[in-house]
């Protein structure tokens, strides 16, 4: 083969394989990856998990964590007529914690501020 025609194969098998390699980012999206419910706001998606009278908020986008250094929150419980609100704080990395528990059927309404932009909220039921 001429070395024109093996490039030219290079390049469309190359172009060919580029969005196998995005694709396989979204494999994981939407699924909890710690035990949770996942919720999406804009450009975050989180992950809300209920373990030892502990509530941890797992921020990505896509699969990559996102900082939550400076940034706060408040998750709204509602089950049934009861209605809870769980204060969070960064804890490192990716997470914001509080103390609190969710269970089956409950509805949760996560909100989440970083310094100097808009708050996301989002909305899951927990199944």
């Amino acid at each position: 083969m001429h070395a024109k025609t093996l490039l030219t194969v290079a390049a469309t098998l190359f172009a060919l394989a580029l969005p196998m390699t995005g694709a396989q980012a979204h494999v994981d999206h939407g699924k909890p990856q710690f035990g949770g419910v996942v919720a999406e706001a804009g450009e975050a998606q989180f992950e809300i998990v209920s373990a030892d009278g502990k509530i941890t908020v797992h921020a990505s986008n896509h699969g990559a964590p996102v900082a939550t250094d400076g940034a706060s929150g408040k998750l709204t419980i509602l089950a049934g007529a009861e209605k809870r609100e769980v204060l969070l704080k960064a804890a490192g990395a990716n997470r914001l914690t509080g103390e609190g528990t969710y269970s089956a059927g409950a509805k949760l309404l996560l909100q989440v501020q970083w310094p100097g932009k808009a708050p996301l909220q989002a909305r899951v039921v927990v199944r």
